[in-house]
This record gives structure tokens, C-alpha cells and sequence, in this order.
């Protein structure tokens, strides 16, 4: 059986945890650097804010001592982008050339503006590194709701022992060797949600959904592109399909905090109340890499006024939808 440590127990990578140990196949850890999230867990057999009703195994070890890292086969970081580094930096210690390590957060690091699998390789020694992405909401799959995702690496044995070892009957793994493409998409597309949200919090309907997701895959690609990926990824599940689910499901942070944004409430308000948004510190990253790439990302550009700089949403739309007539282009 394969030994399976998991660094966070946010959403996603309990759901993992679950997953992976309802398939026999593994043994599995789940780390938390909060020791009272750890307890409350064991207390209620759930965790009750991130997977309500749903089980947490007793056979799953729960840990916060970042040790249990040492001697596993496979590694899966599902952290927030934000503390990516510093957890990276406390597990580097137990990570040899051997270990498999998969990253599953999406977003860029704010102020350098890199990729998070840049980030771990910055901070691992490995040559084993995995990206782990596409449309899967915590929620289902820890319900076993069938889901289909990537696994995308340089290194495609690394990559196949991901699709291997976490395939699971509802769990259909698909492998890419496009890294940049499928962190890219799955990054850019919280800035879309966090302007699908807010257009659902005005009271808009399906047309403008409609009209925002697809200038909103537009500009993901170009980005992307301009950043070294290729464009056919985000046709794909790490691109348009994660763009859908994240759109336009209550599932998503991203979309809830639009939502409360496009009813009033302020920015920095709304992440408060809904927890860890994607969208809104990738904003700014993303905006400034635009800048740095020069590429033209008017939706981004607009979402980072209004979340930063105080400006009006309904300017904002405003200003996107009297921007000088132009052919489509795709």
C-alpha cells in the first residue's frame, strides 16, 4: 500500500484524504498546522464548516507534526496559495528524490508573481513535481460524485503515478504535460468566477454569464500563451472546464464572494465572510503580470479596480461594454 501524506485540511485536500482511503489502496495522513482543527475533526467525525455530513475515517492518521511528511511515497500539498511557501519550506526537510509531490492549490504568488509549482520547486528538491487541477469541487468529490481531473507534469512517470495510485472509479485522472496551461487556467479562472458572482449579486442573467465566461476564457489564453502554454489547454478540463464549475456553482468561494460584492457588501468584507477566495488575491497578481507580459486583459483590469482601487462595479461593466467595436477573435 502506498503511504499518502496530505499537507492541509482545508476542503479539497481532506476530500482527497477520504477518496484515498476508500479505495483500500493506501495508507493515508492528513497534516494540519492547527492542532484545535485536528481535535474538532476527531470530536465530530466531520469536518463540520469545510465537508458537513460527510465521514472522516478513523483510519485516517490526523497530524500536526510536519514530520509525518518523512518516508511517504506521495506528498499532496492543498494549501492556499498564500501560505504555499512557508508550509513548502517546513515539509522540505523530509522530502527526498524519491517522493511524488503534487501540489492542488490554484493561483499565482502574490508579489512574485510565479506559479505555484515554481514555488515548490524553489523550495523542494524534486524532480517529481505534479499539478493536480481541474473542475472538482471538495464537496463532491468527497462524496464519490463522478469528477474528472488532470495531472500535468514534465515528468510523465511522476505524472502517471499520480493517475494511478488516485484514479479511483469516480475519479477519472487525465494526464498533461502542459504545467503552465493547466496552472494558469486553473488560477485565472477564480478571477472570472469572483465577476460571474458579481454579476449574479446585480441581478443580471444568462446573456451577460455567457458573454463574461467566454471573453473571460479568452483572456485566460492569452495570458497563458504569452506566459509559455499552449492554447488547446484551456479548451480543456483545466481550462473551460474549470471556468464552468467555478462559475456557476454555489460550491465556489469565488462566485459567493461576488455575489455579496455585486449586493454591496465591500470587497474585503466579503472574503472575510467567506473564507479563503482564490480570485481576489489573484487578481492583482494576475493584472500585474498582464503588465509585465503586455497583454491585454480589460475584465481583469476592471476587477482589480473595483477590489483595490475602490472603483464602481457598474462603471466598470460600463467601461467593458463600451470598449472600441472589434472582430471576435478566439
Amino acid at each position: 500500500m502506498a503511504n499518502i501524506v496530505i499537507l492541509g485540511s482545508g476542503g479539497f485536500g481532506l476530500s482527497l484524504a477520504i477518496m484515498a482511503e476508500n479505495s483500500g489502496k493506501h495508507n493515508v495522513t492528513v497534516w494540519s498546522k492547527f492542532q484545535s482543527e485536528i481535535d474538532e475533526i476527531r470530536a465530530h467525525g466531520e469536518h463540520i464548516q469545510k465537508l458537513p455530513g460527510v465521514p472522516v475515517s478513523e483510519k485516517i492518521v490526523m497530524t500536526s507534526d510536519i514530520s509525518c511528511v518523512k518516508g511517504c511515497d506521495m506528498v499532496i500539498f492543498g494549501i492556499p496559495s498564500s501560505f504555499l511557501r512557508d508550509v513548502a519550506k517546513l515539509a522540505a526537510p523530509y522530502i527526498d528524490e524519491k517522493m511524488v509531490v503534487v501540489n492542488t492549490g490554484k493561483g499565482l504568488e502574490e508579489g512574485s508573481l510565479k506559479l505555484l509549482s515554481e514555488v515548490l520547486s524553489e523550495e523542494i528538491k524534486s524532480d517529481k513535481i505534479v499539478v493536480l487541477s481541474g473542475p472538482s469541487h471538495a464537496e463532491e468529490v468527497a462524496r464519490c460524485i463522478p469528477t474528472a481531473i488532470v495531472a500535468a507534469s514534465s515528468n510523465k512517470e511522476a505524472a502517471k503515478y499520480v493517475q494511478t495510485e488516485l484514479g479511483t472509479g469516480t475519479m477519472r485522472i487525465y494526464l498533461n504535460d502542459d504545467v503552465v496551461g493547466c496552472e494558469m487556467g486553473g488560477a485565472l479562472k477564480n478571477i472570472i468566477a469572483l465577476c460571474a458572482g458579481i454579476c449574479d449579486g446585480l441581478g443580471y442573467g444568462d446573456n451577460t454569464k455567457a458573454a463574461l465566461m467566454t471573453r473571460g476564457i479568452h483572456e485566460i489564453a492569452l495570458l497563458g500563451a504569452a506566459a509559455g502554454a499552449k492554447r488547446s489547454t484551456f479548451t480543456g478540463l483545466t481550462g473551460i472546464g474549470d471556468l464552468i464549475v467555478t462559475c456557476t456553482s454555489m460550491h465556489s468561494r469565488n462566485r459567493r464572494a461576488g455575489i455579496l460584492i455585486g449586493q454591496g457588501v465591500s470587497p474585503d468584507e466579503a472574503v472575510k465572510r467567506v473564507g479563503t477566495v482564490e480570485g481576489y488575491f489573484c487578481c492583482k497578481a494576475a493584472y500585474n503580470l498582464s503588465k509585465r507580459l503586455g497583454v491585454e486583459m480589460p475584465i481583469t483590469e476592471q476587477l482589480n479596480e473595483v477590489l483595490f482601487n475602490g472603483g464602481d462595479i457598474r462603471k466598470a461593466l460600463g467601461v467593458l461594454m463600451n470598449r472600441p467595436l472589434v472582430y471576435e477573435e478566439v
